[in-house]
């Protein structure tokens, strides 16, 4: 099961998404739909607001105000945080048993108006958020849903700015132009990166990429940091700390197009435990089991075991089955000389300008050999490696260095 987070501020044609994708096939759970459901006649969610905020929010029919309610309750920050406590846990209760039902392999859109502002972004594998200007909103709200304009601005400015719906976006959509060019991005999206990420995760595949130099791209730390936040919200507690590692870590550096992360665990066994969550956050398992081991091994561990050098260098890895954003993500132990080193490579680079420089041309030299695969490709530059191991930490212990 893929499951989609869909999101974007009140008017920006989100509606029109949501209906694109139901039609190409998708599940869609929308939350206005459920939002509405819980609050009607007769439920507990409707007798909850009616304590918050007294009868004058309901029709005479018994029915839920909307109109009463959004005056009151959007008027300040704490009257809208009670409104949002009361529907949020329901709203969460019933998305959850339409889930339930829906079969193993379906695509579920889960239209989520509050997104951003309830911090469920990082529980999704793929966040799409659909955004148009403000007094474009404006314009719609007023045009096809009747709102005075002081209203749809003050809608607007309750929600997530523009910058926090950027933060949390693997995909935008710009809603600027008309309605069948929404449509025709949506459809596009829909057929080129969701199915494919879909079908990935259903054979456990990873999305692969050319092993091909590229220039650095500025949009990598912010890729990077809706990964870090999603495999720390999926891996909780069970993971020591998690980290951007590898080339697309050190700015201005050409690497190949793939985030590489690092999550440091307490033992091989836990990192086996984080297969069961890691899977569902869109990275599959792949069977390698260890790095290539460097001759007198180093680690800050104070109390290190040579007994068997060779397993001290074992991972798990999973990669990305998104094919919009390769990733690998290495789970290494902590304090053992692979999870070591990958942290140092990453400072002792970003400090040595001659050493970046020097790693660069061993990639440019071995991209140029064109090396038909990502494995063949790492295998070329291990030689390199092995040097690079030793000074490194002679830096280290120059610098005092410490993870």
């Amino acid at each position: 099961m893929l499951r989609i987070g869909l999101s974007g501020g009140i008017g920006a044609g989100k509606s029109t998404v949501s209906a694109t994708f139901s039609e190409l096939g998708g599940i869609v759970v929308d939350g206005d739909v459920i939002a509405r459901e819980v609050v009607e006649p007769g439920t507990e969610g409707l007798a909850q607001l009616v304590d918050a905020f007294g009868a004058q929010i309901l029709h005479e029919d018994g029915a839920l105000n909307r109109p009463a309610l959004a005056a009151i309750a959007f008027s300040d920050e704490q009257k809208r945080q009670t409104l949002n406590g009361i529907v949020h846990p329901l709203v969460a209760h019933r998305r959850s048993e339409l889930i339930a039902a829906a079969a193993e392999d379906a695509v579920i859109v889960e239209d989520i108006p509050l997104l951003v502002e309830s911090g469920m972004a990082p529980m999704f594998p793929l966040v799409v958020i659909v955004h148009a200007d403000e007094d474009l909103r404006v314009k719609r709200l007023i045009e096809y849903r009747g709102f005075t304009e002081e209203d749809a601005r003050a809608r607007i400015a309750a929600q997530a700015t523009v910058e926090q719906r950027r933060a949390v976006a693997d995909v935008w959509l710009d809603n600027s132009g008309t309605a069948n060019r929404l449509v025709e991005e949506s459809r596009a999206l829909w057929h080129e990166r969701i199915l494919p990420f879909a079908h990935n995760i259903h054979e456990n595949t990873c999305a692969r990429s050319a092993p091909a130099l590229v220039p650095y791209d500025p949009a990598w730390p912010d890729q990077t940091r809706r990964i870090l936040a999603r495999l720390s919200t999926a891996c909780g507690h069970r993971a020591v700390r998690v980290d951007h590692i590898g080339s697309t870590a050190v700015s201005g550096l050409d690497a190949k197009d793939v985030i590489d992360v690092q999550v440091t665990v307490a033992s091989l066994e836990v990192a086996d435990e984080l297969s069961e969550v890691l899977t569902p956050v869109g990275y599959v398992r792949q069977p390698i089991t260890e790095d290539v081991g460097k001759p007198d091994a180093r680690s800050t561990v104070a109390e290190f075991d040579h007994s068997d050098d060779n397993a001290l260098w074992r991972k798990r890895i999973h990669c990305s089955a998104d094919p919009g954003r390769p990733t690998n993500v290495h789970l290494r132990v902590d304090g053992w000389p692979n999870q070591q080193f990958a942290l140092l490579f990453v400072d002792w680079l970003r400090a040595n300008p001659d050493a970046q420089s020097d790693y660069l041309a061993l990639k440019r030299r071995v991209a140029a050999d064109g090396y038909p695969t990502t494995g063949a490709y790492a295998e070329a530059k291990e030689p390199w490696f092995l040097d690079a191991y030793r000074r490194a930490w002679e830096w280290a212990d120059t610098t005092g260095w410490r993870p």
